[in-house]
């Protein structure tokens, strides 16, 4: 158990380090930009874009690093800014669905599903549920409160405070996902060691049939239930090429993790930033449900006509 625990937490700082150097310098950046006139006019450019699902110009900052970069850089802008409850849970939103497109793409097209398929539908959830969203909540517009991060209005005089306070809000932010991060890969490691993750998958089958596909693919869905896409790439990689996972419930599996993967991380890591975290995880569930269901309803009825128009040709052909 202390071997398991020594191996969790080394892994945890590991990638604490690993996200840290990219958190760190993006929101020293971000925070200094604020006190420059080149943010503002980014920021005046992008307002009556972003205000058409709800959101102010220095929404677009997050959006814009979360999706290039990873989930942890958008929110590492985010606690740069001063937003507003809704606002915040917008952007959580979206970024859940939609983040580190780049190398999620990338893992996609590893495991046989075409990149554009996966970036186009994570837009697309994105956007959508950002429009929804601010067309039914009419409230949230009291101003968020980013857990150790405090959302008082601070007005640093010359670089050196301005400096001082973005080195001191990007240590928080680290100390906050070291918070999270390490525990998280303590439970994940113990997990692994024990052969639950496996016993997961087998208990996975029941829902792997209702949602069309079959059980050889339920260790791909624990890997990116988990882990997420971006971690657990090699263990999806090496699921596909030793389970024998078909085309058809590769690219179901993919829709559904597109939509919702690494739920456990990726809903904690918002909880620093003050907003109701159980939504997320509901709504993302609920669309990785939908969408998989419809397109495996899609995908039986178009195999169904191939077959159909294969036995009409083998008919008038014997004939």
């Amino acid at each position: 158990m202390n071997g398991i625990l020594k191996r969790g937490f080394l892994q945890g700082l590991t990638t604490t380090w690993t996200l840290g150097k990219v958190i760190f310098p993006i929101t020293l950046i971000v925070t200094i930009l604020q006190f420059t006139p080149v943010l503002p006019w980014i920021i005046e450019q992008l307002e009556p874009i972003m205000g058409l699902i709800g959101l102010s110009g220095e929404a677009a900052v997050p959006l814009v690093l979360g999706n290039t970069l990873n989930l942890y850089a958008g929110i590492a802008a985010i606690v740069s800014f001063d937003f507003s409850v809704k606002e915040v849970f917008i952007m959580a939103m979206m970024l859940s669905f939609s983040h580190n497109l780049f190398i999620e793409s990338a893992v996609a097209s590893r495991v046989g599903v075409r990149w554009w398929i996966i970036v186009g539908v994570r837009v697309f959830l994105a956007i959508f549920a950002a429009f929804v969203i601010n067309l039914l909540w009419s409230g949230g517009g009291e101003l968020a409160q980013y857990g150790l991060i405090s959302a008082t209005e601070v007005a640093p005089v010359g670089w050196g405070e301005i400096i001082l306070h973005g080195i001191e809000t990007a240590i928080i932010a680290i100390i906050q996902l070291a918070l999270i991060v390490i525990p998280l890969m303590i439970i994940m490691q113990f997990l692994r060691e024990k052969g639950w993750l496996t016993k997961l998958s087998n208990l996975l089958a029941p829902f792997m049939k209702f949602l069309g596909m079959d059980k050889s693919a339920s260790m791909t869905m624990v890997a990116g239930l988990t882990i997420g896409l971006a971690y657990g790439a090699g263990l999806m990689i090496q699921a596909v090429k030793e389970d024998g996972v078909s085309k058809k419930d590769m690219y179901l599996a993919l829709i559904f993790l597109v939509s919702c993967h690494a739920v456990v991380e990726d809903t904690l890591v918002f909880i620093p930033l003050g907003i109701p975290v159980w939504p997320l995880l509901v709504i993302r569930l609920s669309t990785a449900i939908i969408m998989t269901i419809i397109v495996a309803f899609f995908w039986r009825r178009a195999e169904n006509s191939k077959r159909k128009e294969a036995k009409n040709e083998h008919r008038y052909g014997t004939f």
